[in-house]
């Protein structure tokens, strides 16, 4: 059987190190794919589908994309979750000796892109690393595009370990994982993250994950003799999964990547706690329905001016904080920029010229920018110095902080201002860049350059002069070089010192010693002036790399203030007050208002509400009313106002009053988890008793609807044990928003402590009704069903029938356990539904747990002491009492 082609060898060589990945092959100004990899990539990106010789008499698969724009190929691939391994040639092909020589440089993964045009400039590009043992599993995660590096460790002592490590991957939103394979062994957690996260997860080498090569791994990379200076010491888990990320990133990008220099270490208690549920019915970063950004809170906050401060701000509002003495600096600045209008727009004014610089410096780190980015660094830079003097008079902590650090990186600026032209080309190859006066052989080689075309100019006249041929003209092709080129009709005057070179249609090309010597001295300087030029690029840029670690802390700074600049625009836009913290546990608000809602409403006017939850006698607000009237919205707008306090921003209410709040849990909405086999009822109780396993007296729990999912007894039972058991301090006692259709919850207010009954204003204009928004105090002795399904646009027949089937029930006083209908026949208001059976809570006729009609049933109840019965009495009553009621 013949040979493969020695290029063709070469390939397979180099594909059988990559095998995992598809390979993108230089061959001169493509990148070619062979065999699978071609199959593969031609059905992905739509490109055609060839064949090439492959040496052993058969034809191999081929397709390729151009070199220049293979960055949105690849992109493409990587979003499909494909690794690209690039092979360039590594050798001048015109020096080589046989067949050019190629390596893989680099392999580009969905969390190891760098290319600022396929990244979210305002969000991290996080690739984590997972390990996980019977003790506890380490989290690690980079954004290799600024250099970013956290890592943090849960152990199976604190809550649920796997339901831990769900709530920090909502946070973090990784678009790659990697993992020991002790890790796949929990087949479900990997589905659960994988469908959760729509992230690619990879099983990495276990020698990675060994704690002696980690750590001195994490060493070499932070250039430190000791990790205690992290707060590593003993961080087991943390150190193995910091150390396999480490040697995966070196893995794939081939390269020391300097950028990556530090590492923070964190506690998760050290922010508030919110779980994965939470995350997502407050709308943090993203919307529920359109998973965009405009409708989340980011979106209402995020005033940055640049992309730097764009991603601070989104770690922020994902890690509130809850050391009071923290937040009340980041406060303080807040406070102080608002008072100041003149230094809040100035800030602004200034950040706005200011580029990416953590992202800008990651490409001088790999090696990839050009000059363009280095103007971009520097005009950057050239605020520095007024941004630092608009600082000098401030008095806030933090923002006086900020003025002291800033580092204005004057010899940086004036490296690239004296070196770099204005406007320099793309490429960095090919001249262009650097400007006169910085290098004296430089500008020896283009005054060369230059006195020699100046002779070519004076040539063209003398020969035209000396030979009579007026069309004479002297040109340059870079097959050919330098010729004179005369036309056709003036070929007898060509004289005998012309060498024909080139015969064209109506010309014919010539040349002569003279031109060539000089031919010689252009190109030679050209060459060298092109190469000198590049060189020096070199230089210069890894000057500026050697300043990373400089340019990275101006650039953090430079976030800071951003982000406190941008919550001081909105809190002024939007006429919000200066939260007051305390510890006490008081969440006291008045008129306070839904901040993302206010603003999507287009001119009207949102009603505020007063809110008063403590530890004592308002420890849980009962809170009901019809649907549609604005008790979700209500309660979201506190949670909403909490946690913007808990990040350092002012909040939409004239007056508040903040506790710290160690956890926010939310219980908002429902729908089937059909991807996770779960059904509506048990995500709900799922929920709930993680709620009720995880929260303290600390926390502030909203809660929607708890046990509508199932029947009515069932779900009313729930609703009213969960009441009581939040409510009493020596179980949990946390502060609760309880929205509830179960109108007989509300009498729990005169018999358990801390409950009480709020209500949604609705007011009846003959057989309609007006949503008034306010929350009053009290208990709604009304559903307002069929109003409200009028409202929804249900048929008017339908809301006819209804209103017949009411007055029925009405007239015979039914027991609502003897009507069966669902939930979801009437109207939706985020996926909650009134139905007929909540119409069988009318104040005409409404069960009530604990004045119900003197029957036999009641009076055996009156007469039983539960004090005196044995668990088992208790199970065998209770067994009699429901038989006798299934009769009636």
């Amino acid at each position: 059987m013949a040979k493969l082609t020695p290029m063709m060898q070469q390939y397979m060589d180099i594909k059988e190190k990559y095998k995992d990945t598809i390979l993108f092959f230089r061959l001169g100004d493509f990148y070619e794919m062979f065999f699978d990899d071609a199959i593969t990539a031609s059905k992905e990106l739509e490109i055609t589908l060839t064949s090439r010789d492959c040496g052993k008499g058969k034809k191999a698969p081929m397709c390729g994309v151009p070199f220049h724009s293979a960055d949105s190929y690849i992109a493409k691939l990587v979003e499909k979750g494909y690794k690209v391994a690039i092979c360039e040639q590594i050798e001048d092909p015109a020096k080589a000796k046989g067949i050019v020589k190629r390596d893989v440089v680099r392999i580009i993964t969905p969390g190891t892109i760098t290319d600022l045009n396929i990244l979210d400039e305002k969000s991290n590009n996080y690739l984590c690393c997972l390990y996980i043992d019977d003790i506890g599993v380490g989290i690690s995660y980079v954004d290799i595009s600024t250099g970013d590096l956290y890592t943090t460790e849960i152990h199976k002592t604190q809550r649920d370990l796997f339901s831990s490590l769900m709530d920090e991957l909502s946070k973090i939103q990784p678009t790659e994982i990697i993992a020991n394979s002790n890790f796949f062994n929990y087949s479900e957690l990997v589905k659960d993250i994988e469908n959760r996260f729509n992230t690619f997860i990879n099983r990495y080498y276990d020698w990675a994950f060994d704690i002696d090569t980690s750590e001195e791994t994490i060493k070499n990379q932070l250039k430190v003799i000791s990790l205690e200076g992290y707060g590593l010491k003993s961080k087991n888990h943390s150190i193995v999964s910091t150390g396999a990320l480490i040697e995966y990133v070196k893995e794939t990008q081939k390269i020391a990547l300097e950028h990556i220099n530090s590492i923070k270490n964190y506690t998760i208690n050290k922010y508030m706690m919110m779980d994965i549920s939470t995350r997502r019915n407050l709308e943090l970063t993203e919307t529920i329905r359109g998973k965009s950004k405009k409708g989340s809170l980011l979106w209402l906050l995020d005033k940055t001016s640049t992309a730097m401060g764009g991603r601070l701000l989104k770690r922020w509002i994902e890690e509130p904080l809850i050391d009071s003495s923290e937040i009340n600096k980041r406060l303080d600045a807040v406070d102080e920029l608002t008072n100041n209008l003149l230094l809040m727009d100035e800030i602004k004014g200034l950040l706005d010229k200011v580029y990416d610089i953590e992202r800008l410096m990651g490409k001088v780190v790999y090696g990839s920018c050009n000059a363009r980015d280095l103007i971009s660094l520097k005009n950057s830079i050239s605020v520095l110095p007024s941004l630092k003097s608009s600082l000098s008079i401030v008095n806030s902590q933090v923002l006086n902080h900020i003025h002291n650090e800033l580092d204005t990186l004057e010899d940086i600026h004036k490296l690239i201002d004296a070196s770099i032209l204005d406007d320099p080309p793309v490429t960095i190859k090919e001249g262009g860049i650097i400007k006169s006066g910085y290098n004296i052989e430089l500008d020896e080689l283009r005054e060369a350059s230059n006195k020699g075309k100046e002779w070519l100019s004076k040539l063209q006249e003398s020969e035209r002069s000396r030979t009579g041929i007026k069309k004479l003209k002297v040109g340059y092709n870079k097959v050919f070089g330098y010729y004179i080129e005369v036309t056709k009709s003036y070929l007898d005057l060509v004289p005998e010192n012309y060498t024909r070179k080139q015969t064209l249609a109506n010309s014919e090309r010539y040349i002569t010693p003279e031109l060539k010597e000089m031919e010689a001295k252009i190109l030679g300087a050209e060459e060298r002036s092109m190469n000198l030029e590049y060189e020096l690029f070199v230089k210069i840029r890894d000057s500026i790399r050697a300043q990373l670690k400089r340019i990275q802390k101006t650039a953090k700074t430079i976030a800071t203030i951003d982000v406190l600049n941008s919550l001081a625009q909105v809190a002024y836009k939007n006429n919000y007050v200066k939260p007051k913290l305390n510890n006490n546990g008081v969440v006291d608000i008045k008129e306070g208002r839904h901040p993302v809602v206010e603003k999507m409403l287009n001119g009207e006017l949102f009603i505020p509400n007063d809110t008063l939850l403590n530890n004592n006698d308002n420890r849980i607000s009962i809170i009901t009313g019809p649907n549609m009237a604005g008790k979700s919205t209500y309660m979201r707008q506190v949670a909403l106002i909490v946690l913007m306090a808990h990040i350092g921003s002012f909040v939409p209410a004239t007056e508040a009053n903040i506790a710290i709040v160690d956890k926010i849990f939310t219980r908002v909405g429902a729908s089937d988890d059909l991807s996770q086999g779960q059904s509506t009822f048990m995500v709900e109780m799922s929920e709930v008793a993680n709620i009720l396993n995880n929260a303290t007296k600390n926390s502030l729990l909203i809660l929607d609807e708890i046990g509508r999912g199932t029947s009515t007894y069932d779900g009313l039972s729930i609703a009213k044990a969960v009441v009581e058991f939040i409510s009493d301090k020596y179980k949990l006692g946390a502060k609760t928003l309880f929205a509830t259709h179960y109108h007989e919850l509300t009498e729990l207010e005169n018999r358990v402590e801390g409950v009480k009954n709020y209500r949604i204003l609705v007011k009846e204009e003959g057989d309609d009704i007006v949503f008034l928004r306010k929350i009053v105090s009290g208990g709604a002795n009304r559903s307002y069903g069929i109003e409200v399904a009028k409202l929804a646009g249900v048929p008017n027949q339908v809301i006819e029938r209804a209103k017949e089937i009411l007055k029925e029930l009405e007239e015979k006083n039914l027991n609502r356990d003897n009507i069966a209908v669902t939930k979801q026949e009437v109207v939706e208001e985020n996926k909650q539904s009134s139905s007929i059976e909540e119409e069988a809570q009318s104040s005409n006729y409404q069960l009530n747990l604990f004045s119900m009609k003197q029957n036999d049933i009641i009076k055996k109840l009156k007469d039983i002491d539960p004090m005196q019965l044995t668990p088992l009495d208790s199970l065998n009553i209770l067994y009699k009492l429901s038989q006798e009621a299934k009769k009636l």
